[in-house]
C-alpha cells in the first residue's frame, strides 16, 4: 500500500497539545481537525482510509454508516479504547491499534507529585505567601497546614501494570513500604506478594489507583471501601474518574473519615461547573483536583504521536503493531 495514496484524518488533534504532527503530515495525506463534535464525525470520516482519534467516540451506528465504508484502520492516540465500538469495528474488518505505555513516567511522577502535595502542602503554603500571610507572621515560619514525612508510610497500589510498577519504584525511593492489591474482580487464591483489596485499604496510609475502568471496578472505592481506610490516609486517582464514588468521597472528607484526596480524573470531562467534586474542591482544603493532566508531559505526548505514526506505517506494510482488533 502506497504511503502517499493512504489518506488519514485526525479528529481531535488539540488533545495532544503542542507536539509536532510532522510524523503524520510529512508522509501521508493527513487532514487535521483540532476538535470534532459528535455531529461532525460522520462527515469527517468520508473519503479516508484511516482515522486517528483520542477521545472522539466511534459507536456502532457510525461504523455501520456509509460515511465509514472506506475506513480500514482506527489509530487510537491513547491506551484506552472504550470510546470505540470494538465489535462493530471487527464486524467491518476494521483494524484498531492503540499506544500502550507511552505515559508511564509522566503519570507515575504526577502521582508522586499529588502524594507530595497532600503530604507537604507546598502549594497551599505558596498561596499563603502570595496572600501576604508570611510577611505578617510574628515568627519566622507558618504552621497553618499539617505536613508529614513519607518515609515509613505504607502505599497501597491498586492496578500493578506499567504505571503502578513505576509508582512503586519511585515510592520506595522515599522510603515507603509498597502494598499491592490483587486484580479487582479476580477470583481464586491470592497470588504471592499481593493483598486482598480490603486488607490493602485497611493497612495503607496512602491508596493510589492505576486500574482500568471495567464493570468490576466501577465505584470500586465506595462508602464501604472508604470506611475501611484509615482516617489519616490519602486517596489518589490518576486512572479513571468512575473508579471512585464521588458522593461517598466528599462525605468521607467532610466527616474527617479520610485525611485527603487528590483526583486527576472525573467521570465526565471536562466537568460541568456544578460537578460535585469540583464544587467540593473549592470548599475543602483536603481535596485536590487537577484537570486530567497526569499524562501530559511533553515527552509523553510526542512519544504518543510518534507511536501512532509507527502503528500506521506498520499497517501500510501489512504488519500488525499494537493491534487490538
Amino acid at each position: 500500500m502506497s504511503r502517499t495514496d493512504f489518506r488519514l484524518v485526525f479528529l481531535d488533534a488539540a488533545t495532544l497539545g503542542d507536539v509536532s504532527l510532522e510524523p503524520l503530515t510529512a508522509h501521508w495525506d493527513c487532514t487535521i481537525h483540532e476538535f470534532t463534535t459528535p455531529a461532525e464525525v460522520r462527515e469527517r470520516l468520508q473519503g479516508y482510509q484511516a482515522v486517528i482519534l483520542n477521545k472522539v467516540v466511534l459507536d456502532r451506528s457510525t461504523l455501520n454508516s456509509v460515511a465509514a465504508k472506506e475506513i480500514k484502520l482506527i489509530a487510537v492516540a491513547a491506551t484506552g479504547t472504550d470510546n470505540v465500538d470494538l465489535e462493530g469495528a471487527r464486524a467491518h474488518g476494521i483494524r484498531i491499534c492503540n499506544v500502550p505505555g507511552y505515559a508511564t513516567q509522566s503519570v507515575a511522577q504526577f502521582t508522586i507529585a499529588l502524594i507530595l502535595e497532600l503530604a507537604t502542602r507546598v502549594g497551599r503554603y505558596a498561596e499563603l505567601v502570595r496572600a501576604g500571610a508570611w510577611q505578617k507572621s510574628r515568627i519566622y515560619t507558618l504552621h497553618d497546614f499539617p505536613t508529614l514525612e513519607l518515609s515509613g508510610k505504607k502505599l497501597g497500589i491498586v492496578g500493578y501494570g506499567n504505571i503502578g510498577r513505576a509508582v512503586a519504584e519511585m515510592a520506595r525511593g522515599f522510603g515507603m513500604e509498597v502494598l499491592i492489591s490483587v486484580r479487582p474482580g479476580s477470583k481464586g487464591p491470592v497470588p504471592p506478594g499481593r493483598l486482598p483489596l480490603n486488607d490493602l485499604l485497611t493497612r495503607s496510609d496512602i491508596v493510589t489507583l492505576h486500574c482500568p475502568l471495567t464493570p468490576q471496578t466501577r465505584n470500586l472505592i465506595d462508602n464501604r471501601a472508604l470506611t475501611l481506610m484509615k482516617p489519616t490516609s490519602f486517596l489518589i486517582n490518576t486512572a479513571r474518574g468512575a473508579l471512585v464514588d464521588a458522593d461517598a468521597l466528599i462525605v468521607a472528607l467532610r466527616e474527617g473519615r479520610l485525611a485527603g484526596a487528590a483526583m486527576d480524573v472525573l467521570p465526565q470531562e471536562p466537568p460541568p461547573a456544578n460537578q460535585p467534586v469540583i464544587k467540593a474542591a473549592q470548599e475543602l482544603k483536603n481535596l485536590l483536583v487537577t484537570p486530567h493532566c497526569a499524562w501530559t508531559a511533553r515527552e509523553a505526548r510526542q512519544r504518543l504521536l510518534d507511536e501512532v505514526a509507527a502503528n500506521i506505517l506498520a499497517f501500510t506494510k501489512g504488519e500488525d503493531r499494537n493491534r487490538i482488533v
